[in-house]
């Protein structure tokens, strides 16, 4: 080999080389422009929040019959004024059980965009399957609506950094996320305890979701034989954003069990949990994650049974969390202080001084206020912030920092390895 040819090869070697060891950054920013949101639709005092639903399955359902049933009841001052779904027998199955409480005047959409063409709707719950939530929620708000969209967020971290900038650009919007244990008396309380200083600096917290089945996790929503794609169900449109695919049942009834439309574990069960922790602690930005697990039970299930996570964030903070569909014993949630831990179980918030500090911090339990269920109390809350203007207490930007973790946490159980988020330049790397 010639000096010449030699050096060209050692150069071309040395950059493979280098290739395949420096981390590669993937920029999350989206550059495309936010339209301007159209005007809201005014509310008076005295008339209802009306309110349209996208997605009526079994989450959807359960949402539109809360509000019927809290309408009659008297709890609010809501009306449901049409619904959407690319199922016909859903959609139809559920305006019957509405119109059954709340009276018939329903409007019924297979294409949602046409029920955010309503002038007369103040607010729109997103409880569509998670591929579809970005997009739905930013035509909602550019709609001029306030939105309620369930969990997880979004599907990927680029769709809820987009999602950000849309409200960031058009701040008269309400947008609340489906995160309702954020309104748990515990969290609320922990959250006033550590603004005052009760247990110092928050150095690492835990908490988990897990739960166990014989069968396989979400094996419980049915399958219907009545569906028939091209006759009653938009197939095609249920696919959306992720591309064309070939009708499979299956998929369309337990999205949750597959990676391409869902996390899983990550983003529909452990985003419970971690929202709270990050409501009542100011720890800024997740900036590292790593996650381990498999499939240990449901060896049919495409997501994992089992998972584990590790999590850091700005402020010098570590979170240790835990999921499993394959068994039921998870870890109690805990936020540990540098003089005193907190432990979060429903309505009670127990302080415990560390021993170091026991003459200065004194042991005590507070109990919350009984507000009924938490997912009743967002629910609620969300319409109080539509006549009132008032921001959500679980927003956009807080639902963006768990899409980090759930983001990451995915990456790091399909690939291996941690990842980095850097919250300045919007970029995710592998280290």
């Amino acid at each position: 080999m010639s000096t010449t040819s030699r050096r060209d090869f050692l150069r071309t070697s040395a950059g493979v080389a280098a290739a395949l060891t420096v981390p590669v950054e993937e920029l999350l920013a989206d550059p495309r422009p936010v339209p301007r949101a159209l005007p809201r639709t005014p509310l008076r005092p005295d008339e209802p929040v009306r309110i349209g639903l996208i997605g009526t399955g079994g989450m959807g359902t359960g949402h539109l019959e809360s509000f019927v049933t809290a309408a009659k009841e008297g709890r609010a001052n809501v009306k449901v004024v049409a619904l959407a779904d690319v199922c016909q027998p859903r959609l139809m199955e559920a305006k019957k059980k509405a119109e059954a409480v709340q009276g018939p005047g329903i409007d019924t959409f297979t294409h949602y965009p046409d029920l955010l063409a309503r002038k007369d709707i103040q607010g729109v719950l997103i409880a569509s399957p998670e591929h579809w939530h970005a997009r739905m929620a930013e035509d909602a708000i550019l709609a001029g609506k306030d939105v309620y969209v369930e969990k997880p967020m979004t599907l990927r971290l680029k769709d809820a950094l987009r999602l950000r900038k849309v409200v960031a650009e058009n701040p008269a919007a309400i947008a609340n996320v489906g995160t309702q244990y954020v309104m748990s008396p515990s969290t609320v309380e922990a959250k006033k305890l550590i603004a005052e200083g009760a247990i110092g600096k928050p150095v690492w917290s835990q908490t988990s979701y897990c739960r166990n089945s014989k069968d396989g996790e979400w094996l419980y929503y049915g399958i219907d034989p009545a569906w028939q794609p091209g006759v009653n169900l938009d197939w095609d449109a249920w696919c959306g954003p992720l591309g064309k695919a070939p009708w499979d049942a299956e998929v369309y009834a337990r999205w949750r069990r597959y990676r391409r439309y869902s996390t899983g574990i990550i983003g529909d069960l452990l985003v419970h949990k971690i929202t709270p922790l990050l409501f009542a602690m100011d720890l800024g930005w997740p900036t590292r994650v790593v996650a381990a697990g498999g499939h240990y039970v449901d060896k049919v299930m495409e997501n994992h049974d089992q998972v584990n996570l590790t999590i850091q964030f700005e402020k010098e903070h570590t979170m240790i969390v835990a999921g499993s569909t394959a068994n039921e014993r998870g870890l109690e949630t805990l936020i540990r202080g540098h003089k005193a831990n907190l432990y979060l179980d429903g309505r009670t918030t127990k302080l415990v001084p560390e021993q170091l500090f026991a003459n200065e911090v004194d042991e005590r339990t507070v109990t919350g206020e009984d507000h009924g269920d938490d997912q009743d109390a967002l629910r609620l809350k969300w319409l109080e912030c539509i006549r009132t203007r008032e921001p959500s207490p679980s927003p956009v930007e807080l639902g963006a920092k768990v899409m980090v973790i759930v983001d990451l946490a995915t990456r790091s159980m399909w690939e291996g390895g941690a990842f980095e988020f850097d919250p300045q330049s919007l970029k995710v790397r592998k280290l």
